[in-house]
């Protein structure tokens, strides 16, 4: 079974910084991409942005180019989202994201639960 547990979002003002990071557990044998999507209330979920297990990034939206990076550590299985300069329209519930996930049972997808980011004006 593989679980995806993300931490790190919180209330902060707008300009603050946060980190999210999401560890993926479980008997796991390579993950190829992990990602970040956000969905704000009343819209629909939408990539942040993602990166493969050979580092090659990619950001959905121009609005979070140079405000947000994607990183991860392969060892660990863990993704992280630094969020920069972070603005109102920011705010909705981040879930992680990681497929291919190779374990035992073969391949799939999975997501995380969330975690709440509100940044206050």
């Amino acid at each position: 079974q593989v679980q995806l547990v993300e931490s790190g979002g919180g209330l902060v003002q707008a300009g603050d910084s946060l980190r999210l990071s999401c560890a993926a557990s479980g008997t796991i044998f390579s993950i190829d991409t992990m990602g970040w999507y956000r969905q704000a209330p009343g819209k629909q979920r939408e990539l942040v942005a993602s990166i493969t297990k050979g580092g090659v990034t990619r950001y959905a939206d121009s609005s979070v180019k140079g405000r947000f990076t994607i990183s991860r550590d392969n060892a660990k299985n863990t993704v992280y989202l630094q969020m920069n300069s972070l603005k109102p329209e920011d705010t909705a519930v981040y879930y992680c994201n990681a497929a291919w996930v190779v374990t035992t049972r073969g391949g799939s997808a999975y997501w995380g639960q969330g975690t709440q980011v509100t940044v206050s004006s």
